[in-house]
This record gives C-alpha cells, sequence and structure tokens, in this order.
C-alpha cells in the first residue's frame, strides 16, 4: 500500500532539488556567462525617442551561444539577435568549452533526474530496500562533482579567439581582459552550492519521513501523513 508522507524538510528538499536543476539548465542555456567590452554608437545613430546618441551596446557570449545586436541601415534601427554561434559540437570554440558543455551536460541530466524522482518520493520512500532520498542525495554529489569541473575548466577558454574577439587582445586563460562576467556564470555557481546543500540535506529528508511519529500514524492506519 502506497503512504503519502510529506514533511517540511522533505518537502523543502524536493523543492530545492527542482530549483538547483532548473537554475542550472537556464544557465546552462543562456549566452550571458561572458559579457564583452562595450561597443559605442556611431556619431550618426541616434536614439528616435530622446533624440540623443544611444547607449553603448555590450554584446555577450556563452559556452555555445552568443547576443549582439545588429543594425539597419533604414532610420538606425537596431535589433538585438541571440543564438547559437556553433551549429553542432565541434564548432565550440574552446576545446576548454566543449569539456565544460560535457561535464555541465551531464551534471545537469543528473540533476532533472533526481528532480522528476523527488516528485515521487512522497509516495516511494525505497527502491531494491534502498532509501531513495540516500540514493538521490548521492546522485547530487556526484552531479555537484561535474559541475564543479565543468566550471573550473571554462575560464581556460577565455583564450580562445571567440573570447578574444569579445574581450580584446588582453583576454587569455582566466583572465577576462575587457570582458565582466555575466548572470549566467553567477548562476551556474550557485547552482552548484545549492546542489551540495542538497545532496546533504537529503539525510535529513530521509530522518524526517522515517521518524518514529511517522511509523506511529502508519500502524494507525493512515494512508496520507502530513508532519511538520
Amino acid at each position: 500500500m502506497c503512504h503519502v508522507i510529506v514533511t517540511c524538510r522533505s518537502m523543502l528538499w524536493t523543492l530545492l532539488s527542482i530549483v538547483v536543476a532548473f537554475a542550472e539548465l537556464i544557465a546552462f542555456m543562456s549566452a550571458d556567462w561572458l559579457i564583452g567590452k562595450a561597443k559605442p554608437s556611431s556619431s550618426e545613430e541616434v536614439d528616435n525617442r530622446t533624440g540623443g546618441s544611444q547607449e553603448p551596446y555590450r554584446p555577450t557570449l556563452g559556452i555555445y551561444g552568443r547576443c549582439t545586436r545588429i543594425s539597419h541601415m533604414q532610420f538606425s534601427k537596431r535589433d538585438t539577435l541571440c543564438g547559437p554561434y556553433a551549429e553542432n559540437f565541434s564548432e565550440i570554440a574552446s576545446g576548454f568549452w566543449q569539456a565544460t558543455a560535457i561535464f555541465l551536460a551531464m551534471g545537469i541530466m543528473i540533476l532533472c533526474t533526481v528532480a522528476f524522482v523527488s516528485v515521487f518520493t512522497m509516495c516511494v520512500q525505497s527502491i531494491m530496500k534502498k532509501s531513495i532520498f540516500n540514493v538521490c542525495g548521492l546522485l547530487q554529489g556526484i552531479a555537484g562533482l561535474f559541475l564543479i569541473l565543468g566550471l573550473i575548466l571554462y575560464p581556460a577558454g577565455w583564450g580562445c579567439q571567440k573570447a578574444i574577439s569579445y574581450c580584446g587582445p588582453y583576454a587569455s586563460a582566466y583572465k577576462l581582459g575587457d570582458c565582466s562576467l555575466g548572470w549566467a556564470f553567477y548562476t551556474a555557481i550557485g547552482g552548484t552550492v545549492l546542489t551540495f546543500i542538497c545532496a546533504v540535506f537529503s539525510a535529513q529528508a530521509e530522518i524526517a519521513t522515517s521518524s518514529d511519529k511517522v511509523q506511529e500514524e502508519i500502524e494507525e492506519g493512515k494512508n496520507l501523513i502530513c508532519l511538520l
């Protein structure tokens, strides 16, 4: 018989697991890893609303994507174009970024799997006599290691020609040049930290769902058990 067990700690772990998976996925897909050096507007290009010159635009560069602004001749209209610069894996700008993509993708796949499984932990608490929380916590720890490897290798690719075109000639491995780090990089770091927090907190979720109070509720014949 399926017993639906909901506790504060298990629900918090489930929500954190889902948030971490989405945060890492969004960061990986974003082009806002590097913010390139400012490209000033030409003296002829003016803002149609204010009549003044437009502010300098800073293009962004991701692991496999980029955002840049395209100027149209008519009325000096400018559009921001975002999309992948690499049509396939081999066209990613740096071998280090290719390795980063592999490690991040592996970590994200594990996190998404755990996030999916975590939804069902309210009803299923063990698999083959193994605690599902402990198994998921172990997987999250492994995913965190993959994410760390990817984030360590990523700055080594700042010396590639693609990064230099965005960050200037002084850009090199682990040196930004004229670029700055975008929100996607910081989100990936934050998600990695939360991944390890989730891995540790999974033990608390296991303790909460196997406590004496839960066992007492089960012995009383209750199928829906909610505890603080």
